[in-house]
């Protein structure tokens, strides 16, 4: 039995997992990655983010305070974990796993000189970490130069594979599913947070069912009423709904850090004519934003020629946000494909094994007529010759008035 405090363990405690994808695509992923650091003339990449961390090892972290790593070099890849969580990120890894404990605080840096005691030239994520961690970085590798691969590895991110697409594709059915569990909880006096579980318990169970091997985390429900509507990441409360209400439905199952999302403009039994005809501007938008998705679609070009819909009907000063972005490995509190949003400044061009959602919203002030936030939301997979709708929850008056 071990009687020292140590530094790092070897926490190769139990089998690796049924892996979300096969060994080639992971191999896929990070032969890609080496092509990069080759490319830019790097010993190795010290990836740190949620969404890196993921893609290039199939492992997720619960940071609580800690710090993460996926090591890469041209021979090995090793995630870097904190002892805390004992063999789990090594069954969950594609590649070696080392821990280091907390009873030093420099622990974690010891472990990446370990992976690297030679190495002069790193790739690190510019865009995650912050300047104490970039100090620490520089003190543990001193003389080193560091290069960004925030921008790279995002690129590569963007085009999903054939193995990829599929889990998205599954992630938009259950969310279809985790809607229909919404809409049927729905009821004048139900109370928000009893709709939203309802939802993400109806996801859960699908997800489990359908990926007994994954972990089963971060699925959850944003259902907002009234006033709570107005935005879109608004949390869920315990208003009470009342007939007549504005209602949004939002499902977010995840699975495997892969966030897919369904949202909905409901109604609790009727709605004013204000209301209606909001509403069907805004769905009007909507069908008009699928069908420019398409490959060879400029983002900004999609987003002016919505606006100009918007401006026809006096509205565009009530939206207040991009008109859909990329999806894969992302969440509510990681990860973004900045590179991918259907907003007036991006000017990338749309290409096949791109995944994009198709989200236009208006916000309409408590006081006028019309009041509450009205958004739809579509996932499509961009393909050679067009776009495939992988959402297939119906939108629009006459399918999401919920009567009693």
């Amino acid at each position: 039995m071990p009687n020292e405090l140590r530094r790092l363990q070897t926490m190769h405690n139990g089998e690796k997992v049924v892996p979300t994808f096969s060994a080639g695509e992971m191999q896929r992923r990070q032969d890609g990655l080496r092509a990069v650091l080759a490319d830019l003339k790097l010993d190795a990449a010290i990836l740190t983010s949620y969404h890196n961390i993921n893609y290039y090892s199939d492992f997720l972290y619960c940071s609580f305070g800690r710090r993460y790593a996926l090591v890469v070099t041209d021979a090995r890849a090793v995630t870097v974990t904190a002892g805390i969580d004992a063999g789990q990120p090594y069954r969950r890894s594609f590649g070696d796993n080392i821990t280091y404990t907390d009873w030093r605080r420099d622990n974690y840096f010891h472990a990446l000189q370990q992976e690297l005691p030679a190495a002069k030239r790193i790739g690190l994520e510019f865009d995650h970490i912050n300047l104490d961690f970039y100090k620490a970085m520089q003190e543990a590798f001193p003389g080193a130069e560091f290069v960004d691969l925030g921008k790279p590895t995002m690129w590569m991110r963007t085009l999903k594979s054939d193995e990829e697409i599929a889990l998205i594709r599954q992630g938009a059915r259950i969310a279809d599913l985790g809607g229909a569990a919404v809409c049927n909880a729905v009821r004048a006096g139900v109370r928000e947070h009893e709709v939203a579980l309802a939802g993400t318990q109806a996801m859960v169970r699908e997800i489990a069912r359908t990926f007994p091997h994954a972990e089963l985390m971060d699925t959850w429900v944003w259902f907002q009423s009234g006033i709570n509507t107005d935005g879109a990441h608004n949390p869920v409360t315990s208003r009470a709904v009342q007939p007549g209400d504005i209602l949004s439905l939002n499902c977010f199952p995840m699975i495997a850090g892969y966030y897919t999302a369904l949202e909905r403009t409901l109604f609790c039994e009727h709605a004013s004519d204000e209301h209606l005809r909001i509403w069907e501007i805004n769905c009007a938008v909507h069908r008009r934003g699928l069908e420019l998705i398409r490959p060879g679609a400029r983002c900004s070009d999609v987003a002016r020629e919505l606006n100009e819909i918007y401006r026809q009907h006096g509205l565009l000063g009530f939206r207040s946000f991009g008109y859909g972005h990329s999806f894969g490995v992302l969440s509510h509190y990681y990860g973004r494909e900045a590179g991918v949003e259907l907003r007036e400044d991006i000017d990338t061009v749309l290409a096949p094994g791109m995944v994009v959602s198709m989200e236009p919203m208006l916000s309409i002030p408590e006081g006028l007529p019309g009041a509450g936030g009205y958004r739809e939301h579509d996932i499509l997979v961009i393909r050679e010759t067009g776009a495939e709708n992988i959402t297939g929850f119906p939108f629009g008056p006459a399918h999401n008035i919920l009567r009693a």
